[in-house]
């Protein structure tokens, strides 16, 4: 028995590499009776069968996993985001810093195309908010070795919405990997779905990152469930403030003696921070935590 970590999942194959080689797999019977999906990113045993191929006989434990994107043990999301065509709703970037921090994962908000527009904006919310926050340049090379120096040593995902330039950066970071990139429609203000699946890259400096499909802002509800307990504490910043409030239950959104929302008002949390958790409140209220437990 070998293992190894699957580097792309694509047709019913999963591509491992184990050692520098990579084994074209397929996955035994009983994950799919077990009702369980090998990710990207899963630390796996496996079988050889013949030279080059073999089939997927066990998942190791996970640190966490994503549905999108799909994959599993990633110490760093990456939230590529961009200011000028196409323009991030700040919302998209919030889901997904929840998203993460339920997983116990961290993020780096990385603000490509700073050569055409530097993200001002952005960058004082999620600075402030406490997120390691990096400008960028795929095109100038602007903040690639500070975000290559952030990286080294981890897994992490590039995600973001279709024409942010995850696969320039990726490319940037290892120059002659040419990663395919399409360009952005100036009518639709959205790039084209390049890179069709989830796919693992090695790095010189140790940083595996997995280049993957972008999606638009209606994508975000197809996102992991996020459920009204909890979402509190998926906002770090909101954390010094938790246990001040008048009410224990509180829910943050309208409750006079809140203390953040107080904070809000004094400027200590960003308002499109606070504006995002209500609206991601909203949605968690369609869903009871213990229904989800008892499935």
């Amino acid at each position: 028995m070998s293992e190894g970590t699957i580097f792309k999942a694509l047709s019913g194959f999963y591509y491992v590499n184990c050692g520098g080689d990579i084994f074209e797999c397929r996955a035994r019977g009983k994950f799919r009776n077990d009702k369980v999906t090998p990710l990207v990113g899963d630390r796996v045993c496996f079988d050889i069968t013949e030279p080059g191929k073999g089939v997927v006989t066990k998942l190791q434990e996970r640190k966490n996993s994503f549905i999108r994107p799909p994959i599993a043990n990633i110490d760093y999301l990456v939230i590529i985001a961009s200011a000028v065509i196409p323009v991030t709703d700040p919302y998209l970037i919030d889901r997904l810093t929840a998203t993460a921090k339920s997983s116990d994962c961290e993020c780096i908000i990385c603000l490509n195309k700073c050569d055409m527009d530097r993200a001002d904006n952005l960058y004082d919310i999620y600075s402030r908010s406490g997120f390691l926050t990096v400008r960028t340049s795929a095109k100038t090379r602007e903040g690639i070795s500070e975000l290559g120096e952030l990286i080294a040593g981890r897994q992490c995902a590039f995600t973001g919405n279709s024409g942010v330039g995850k696969s320039s950066i990726l490319n940037a970071l290892m120059p002659g990997l040419d990663v395919a990139t399409g360009d952005v429609s100036n009518k639709l203000g959205r790039g084209r779905h390049t890179t069709r699946h989830v796919e693992l890259f090695e790095l010189p400096n140790g940083a595996v990152i997995a280049d993957t499909p972008g999606f638009s802002a209606f994508d975000t509800e197809k996102m992991e469930l996020v459920f009204k307990q909890r979402l509190q504490y998926y906002f770090t910043e909101f954390e010094p403030y938790l246990d001040t409030c008048m009410f224990a239950n509180c829910s943050h959104t309208k409750e006079k003696g809140c203390s953040i929302i107080q904070a809000v008002e004094e400027g200590r949390i960003q308002k499109s921070r606070h504006n995002s958790y209500m609206r991601m409140y909203e949605q968690a209220k369609q869903f009871n935590e213990w229904e989800y437990k008892n499935k």
